[in-house]
């Protein structure tokens, strides 16, 4: 191995030592906390995050070669595998055997680069050994060295120093550098807070000039030398002496204004200036040291073909990897916190996309798979990654049945999603198409892993199969992690920032352009239905009663991270502009729905909204109405006249019972011909029809009754048994007002919806 090589392995291994020791510090923290939790739920809490911390160190290890850490961690995740299965309990017994598994770890490390005495490896096997056994439901056994202890045999480990006595020096002095120029950083970001003040002064001085302009334009129609006042002044000479005083004294506010008004416009080009000059040094200033902290992906990259490597021999595969775009920069904490993330899915790529030789000469591919890592700037702000393969692609199948088996969704649930929607669940954690679980992986975790991390960064991670053809995975990231473009908007007299990056579009629609299916409210977008929440639901705000005029229209937000898209309606969307990230502090270091804080030029302090947290918690919201609710005093007054639509009798007494135990007055009709007649003879307020009927199914009457300009604005319920995507599309298109599936009925659910529509 020439000097070179050894030069580069000698930086690998620092700079795991570094990543390592962060691992053991959070599960060896992590342990103390569990053995204090007072609740079973803290517990279970923890149990993830050592879990995720083990499996992390894991592939760290393996991608160095250090195979005894990779050993002491895969049986460490056995144990909480098996824990938060609650297939073995937590005992102090347990505890004792998990805090000498982190501190193994610890001496590891310390000897990573160095020969150990074969008493040592002993240990360790026996460590192994005992997790193994714990993690398929065993007592923890009495160690060899005791038993020997017990028969009078000096242990032959105790000739060695305790591990406080050891401290790792080499990486110290190289973090505390690090550090010296992210305190750099930091400070230098906080001038952002001063140019976006300085911009908010200029601001306040142009109003105060506009409002001094507005003033002397109005005090000048009263000046006492204008022809009236003169003419006031002849006729009353007895009052000639304070009217001439008081016509000074307009005269003498007039010079007085317009002297003031000219400094001011001089302060406030001035204070331009002032904010231009500090603008630009502030910005040039927080560019340079941002590059300062750039890293190249080389950097991190570098690991990759060993890990390659090392990862196919083991599953006797033939695979390639090529980089591209290695030389792209970005900020070093973002490329910190990504290794682990494409550490995940470049073995995805090899455990579960790429073929064993045998099975691709039989599908006719070459015998070498190819993992691609592409990296490509996407604008002055963005970087592209995309994970590809050329193997077997995901088998959405298999998906399907992990989701139902893990409880996420019923087989009716994953039934009724599209492709791409099904691929969307291989992020959720838990759920994985492996057959078994490997050293490798198959406990669905890894993935779960790398949307959590992005997402954390403000990415979005996406997904793409093809049957034998391959995968590829796109995430999308920020070149920087403090400051971003945000949409400010408004929900009564509170604000709040949306990352730009997340925002699809912004619109106004009109409110009986909203739709009702399933009980959701929806709006159609591009021939795309999205649903619609209103965000103050979403955050669990009171909203305030909209009254008077001008409400004809509402402000919605598209928000969407990788496929999916949620419209969230919000009162103004004031402006868009550059945002500092201040977090919430330890005390609030999760808040739900919140990624931190910003303070604008005025001082104030707004949250900033976490897009893929509002997303989750949309999903759990009720639709609200949009449209005004009708007073209690005018539904008694009147009565709501319903038409509905049936061929089955059972359906349809089922329905005229409960809708005229609700109080409207019901008639039915037993198809659309029928439905049609009575329409025209008759007046309703609201149409509730089946869709598949003889003569005329619902379908094609809702069309007509769009069609017939004294009906078109009739309310239209559909109400069927057909549940595909397809029918609910074809309801939307013909104009229905709301689409509710017969399996999942409900009759609150039906008379909320009606007294929305009507």
């Amino acid at each position: 191995m020439d000097k070179k090589d050894n030069e580069f392995l000698k930086r690998l291994l620092n700079t795991f030592k570094v990543e390592a020791e962060e691992h053991i510090n959070a599960i060896s923290s992590c342990l103390i906390e569990m053995e204090k939790a007072s609740t079973v739920e803290m517990q279970i809490e923890i149990i993830e995050i050592v879990f995720r911390e083990a499996h992390s160190l894991k592939g760290a290890a393996r991608a160095v070669n250090i195979t005894e850490i990779e050993a002491t961690c895969q049986s460490l995740e056995s144990v909480f595998a098996a824990l938060k299965r609650k297939e073995i309990a937590l005992s102090p017994e347990l505890f004792d055997i998990l805090h000498e598994a982190v501190d193994t770890l610890s001496k590891l490390l310390l000897s990573a680069d160095a020969e150990r005495p074969p008493a040592e490896d002993f240990l360790i096997k026996e460590l192994i050994h005992q997790l193994e056994n714990i993690s398929k439901g065993g007592r923890p056994l009495p160690k060899q060295a005791e038993l020997k202890k017990a028969e009078g045999e000096m242990p032959i480990t105790e000739a060695y120093r305790p591990l406080d006595e050891e401290k790792p020096m080499a990486s110290a002095t190289i973090r505390i550098s690090i550090s010296k120029l992210d305190s750099v950083l930091l400070q230098t970001e906080e001038l952002l807070s001063a140019k976006l003040s300085a911009h908010q002064r200029v601001s306040e001085l142009q109003e105060i000039n506009t409002a001094l302009s507005a003033f002397k334009k109005e005090l000048t129609k009263f000046r006492i030398s204008d022809s009236g006042f003169r003419n006031i002044i002849l006729k009353s000479p007895q009052s000639a002496v304070r009217n001439l005083q008081l016509n000074e004294l307009f005269n003498w506010n007039h010079n007085y204004i317009k002297s003031l008004e000219s400094k001011l416009i001089k302060l406030t080009k001035s204070n331009d200036q002032d904010f231009r000059s500090l603008s630009a040094m502030v910005d040039n200033l927080l560019d340079s040291v941002k590059k300062v902290l750039m890293l190249p992906f080389s950097s991190l990259l570098e690991i990759f073909p060993k890990l390659v490597r090392n990862l196919s021999h083991a599953q006797n595969k033939d695979v390639q990897l090529m980089i591209r775009g290695g030389d792209i920069e970005i900020d070093k904490r973002i490329l910190e916190e990504m290794k682990d993330p494409l550490i995940h899915l470049v073995r995805n790529c090899i455990d579960h996309g790429i073929e064993k030789q045998e099975e691709r000469v039989r599908r006719k591919k070459p015998l070498s798979g190819i993992i691609t890592i592409d990296i490509s700037q996407v604008d002055s702000n963005k970087v592209e990654i995309l994970i590809s393969d050329d193997g077997a692609g995901i088998d959405v199948a298999k998906v399907k049945e992990s989701a139902v088996r893990v409880g996420f969704l019923s087989q009716e649930e994953v039934d009724r999603l599209n492709e791409q929607e099904l691929l969307s669940l291989i992020f959720l954690s838990g759920i994985s198409t492996s057959s078994i679980i490997t050293d490798i992986s198959g406990r669905g975790l890894g993935l779960a892993i790398v949307r959590e991390k992005v997402e954390k960064l403000g990415g979005i991670v996406s997904c793409e199969s093809k049957p034998n053809v391959g995968t590829k995975l796109q995430i999308i990231l920020p070149m920087t992690l403090a400051t971003f473009r945000g949409v400010l908007i408004r929900l009564d007299e509170q604000l709040f920032v949306l990352p730009t990056t997340n925002v699809d579009r912004i619109v106004r629609i009109k409110h009986d352009e909203i739709k009702t299916i399933e009980n959701r409210d929806t709006v159609s977008l591009n021939g795309r239905t999205v649903p619609l929440v209103p965000l103050h639901a979403v955050l669990e705000l009171p909203q305030k009663e909209k009254k008077g005029e001008g409400h004809e229209f509402i402000t919605v937000l598209v928000l969407g991270t990788a496929e999916k898209r949620i419209a969230f309606s919000v009162d103004e969307v004031l402006n868009e502009q550059e945002i500092l990230v201040k977090s919430l502090g330890s005390q609030l270091s999760r808040v739900r729905n919140i990624a931190g804080a910003t303070v604008l030029g005025t001082g104030k302090v707004v949250p900033i909204l976490n897009v893929p947290d509002l997303m989750k918690s949309a999903v759990k919201v009720s639709a609200v109405p949009f449209r005004a609710a009708v007073a209690t005093k005018d539904v008694r007054a009147k009565r709501k006249s319903v038409l509905v639509v049936e061929d089955s009798i059972t359906a349809r007494t089922l329905l005229k019972n409960i809708l005229e135990s609700a109080g409207y007055n019901v008639k039915t009709s037993v198809d659309g011909v029928e439905a049609w007649t009575e329409l025209k003879i008759e007046e309703f307020d609201l149409v509730i029809s089946d869709v598949d009927m003889p003569r005329m199914n619902g379908f094609d009457l809702t069309a007509k009754i769009r069609s017939d300009k004294k009906l078109a604005d009739m309310p239209v319920m559909l109400v069927t048994a057909l549940e595909s995507r397809e029918d609910r599309e074809r309801g939307i298109d013909v104009g229905a007002n709301a689409y509710i599936v017969k399996s999942s009925f409900d009759q609150s659910n039906l008379l909320e919806i009606m007294q929305r529509l009507i």
